[in-house]
Formats: structure tokens, C-alpha cells, sequence
């Protein structure tokens, strides 16, 4: 019998300024950090059991570790269908340019956006797929 998991507990995203993202992630979404690495970056709680890891692009290859990447990449977090207008609204005060939003066939909607190193965010809400 295969063993289970319960579901994706950590996500990580390389960055160019490690600060800069800190304070983009704090700012957007709320998120805190819940451990700091120094100069290689620090894990964020991006909510009940989920890890946002920041790692400054490079910064790991020095030492023992597999953390590296490069490229621009994709997250998508989930909200409420009532909470797309107010993040539409609050993604319009902070100057962050929506680049698309896009409504799918069981009837979520996403929208698309990106951080300071143009990692492509996804604020997604329920119909987005046949699992959420």
C-alpha cells in the first residue's frame, strides 16, 4: 500500500534581494517570518501549515545544501470567491499591476501578478480546479 501525505507543506521561491521580498510578502499578504537563515533567506508562514521559503539566489551553493533555482516561477494561493474584488482593490493600492484575470470553466477565477523578482503569483478561488 502507497504511503499518504498531507499535502504540499513547504513551497520555495529564489530571490535576488531577500529583503525586498520579506517586506513584498509581509505587505501583500501578511505573511510573518516564522525563521530566519542570515543572508540565505528565511521561511514565512503563508498559512495554517504552509511554508513560504525565500532563499537569496546562490546563497546556498557555499554550503552543504540542495536549496538553489533560478527562473522565474509560479504560486498560486487560494481565497475565498468573496474576497476577489478586495484583493483586485488592494492589489490596485499597492501599485501591483494585475497581468491577467481569467475566469475558468467550473467557475473559479484567478488572478495573476508578480513579485519583485517576477515570480508569477496566482490569487485563485474555488472552481479553479475539480479539487478546489
Amino acid at each position: 500500500m502507497r504511503p499518504k501525505t498531507d499535502g504540499i507543506l513547504e513551497s520555495s521561491l529564489y530571490v535576488s534581494d531577500v529583503s525586498r521580498s520579506i517586506r513584498f510578502y509581509q505587505d501583500t499578504f501578511g505573511f510573518t517570518v516564522i525563521s530566519d537563515f542570515g543572508e540565505r533567506g528565511c521561511a514565512m508562514q503563508a498559512g495554517a501549515h504552509q511554508v513560504l521559503l525565500l532563499f537569496k539566489k546562490g546563497a546556498s551553493l557555499t554550503i552543504t545544501s540542495p536549496h538553489d533555482g533560478d527562473g522565474e516561477l509560479h504560486l498560486a494561493f487560494a481565497i475565498p470567491s468573496s474576497e476577489l474584488s478586495n484583493w483586485e482593490s488592494w492589489l490596485n493600492q499597492r501599485g501591483i499591476s494585475v497581468e491577467e484575470k481569467r475566469s475558468w470553466e467550473l467557475g473559479g477565477c484567478s488572478l495573476y501578478f508578480r513579485d519583485p523578482d517576477r515570480h508569477l503569483l496566482e490569487l485563485a478561488t474555488p472552481g479553479t480546479w475539480s479539487v478546489y
